[in-house]
């Protein structure tokens, strides 16, 4: 496939200051061994256990207190995003490589979604579950597979897709021309959605209900990092970052050429992030409650992050552990 570059001026980056200052608030995290890699993202089940989903396509689940996970599912392909399914039974899973799955209680996997008209679903990213069933989810890219992602940021191919699927199987384009859709939650009230647009370090918010319903805005803007997976979990809505600013890759967004030469470089040759855990949790005006960061890489290449009850579950793409925090009382339910 042809690398299309497309030229664009990004914000300043202000870095890690005022409400996203430095600090090691994340390293005293637990690990918990998944026995496998990379928990991309995680869900709690109605017992209140973690869930999550690894890269060679099982499910696995924790128990509360920890402890060995247990096998409950290979859903083939690379399961990034889970969600609990509305009505208890089972989970909704963004495969990377496969679409929107459901996975059933009793284990059976079906493909609710993998193309949209004649588009056909290269990177199915995350989702969120309403109460009745409608599913809000993200394709990242229409262009590009997981295996070539940054070919997608790089390039700058704006295919990146909001959708959501009604209970009657209706599948319908809510914000499309992002680059690279990632992260995606809904409001308590459901009055909203929110999806991070990964590539543009920015989080857009949709409106479902009311006098807006219907209209797109931004929530958060410029932000520090690439804005990965969004949860809403203890009353807030909790983003993780896989990397911070670079700004050296921000100079090449506006050199088209230069990002053909990284792309034909092998990838130990390009630009790697550092190990850098990053998790922020906003209001629901775009406020910063919280900044938990690992600047040491103890906890690192955060994507996903979760808060129930006193603790905060944090996975990774690329780790074998999934990091257990215990909070703090002001954020603790």
């Amino acid at each position: 496939m042809d690398f299309e570059p497309r030229r664009w001026q990004p914000p300043a980056d202000v870095g890690l200051v005022g409400p996203f200052a430095v600090n090691e608030d994340l390293r005293p995290a637990a690990l918990w061994d998944t026995t496998g890699v990379g928990p991309e993202d995680v869900a709690i089940d109605s017992a209140g256990r973690a869930v999550t989903g690894l890269r060679d396509g099982r499910i696995v689940r924790f128990d509360v207190t920890g402890g060995r996970p247990e096998t409950i599912a290979d859903v083939g392909g690379r399961p990034l995003g889970i969600e609990p399914a509305a009505d208890g039974d089972g989970f909704v899973i963004a495969n990377a490589d496969l679409g929107l799955q459901r996975l059933t209680a009793d284990g059976r996997v079906e493909v609710l979604a993998n193309r949209h008209r004649d588009r056909e679903f290269m990177l199915t990213n995350n989702a969120a579950v309403a109460r009745d069933g409608t599913t809000f989810f993200s394709v990242s890219s229409h262009r590009w597979p997981l295996s070539e992602y940054t070919a997608d940021i790089l390039e700058r191919s704006a295919t990146g897709t909001l959708y959501r699927l009604d209970t009657n199987g209706e599948l319908d384009v809510l914000v499309d021309g992002l680059v690279f859709a990632n992260g995606v939650a809904l409001s308590a009230d459901e009055s909203f959605v929110l999806v991070a647009e990964l590539g543009s370090y920015r989080i857009h918010r949709v409106w479902l209900d009311g006098d807006r319903a219907g209209h797109t805005e931004i929530f958060c803007d410029n932000l520090p990092g690439f804005p990965d997976n969004l949860n809403l979990g203890n009353g807030l809505f909790w983003c993780a970052f896989p990397r911070t600013r670079d700004r050296l890759l921000d100079a090449t967004l506006t050199r088209p050429r230069v990002r053909s030469i990284i792309h034909r470089l092998p990838p130990r040759l390009q630009p790697q992030p550092s190990r850098h855990g990053f998790v922020v949790a906003f209001d629901d005006r775009g406020a910063v409650h919280a900044n938990f960061q690992d600047p040491t890489g103890r906890v690192a290449l955060t994507t996903t992050a979760i808060a129930h009850g006193r603790y905060l579950y944090v996975g990774s793409p690329s780790e074998p552990t999934l990091a257990v925090l215990t909070l703090p009382d002001r954020l603790a339910r």
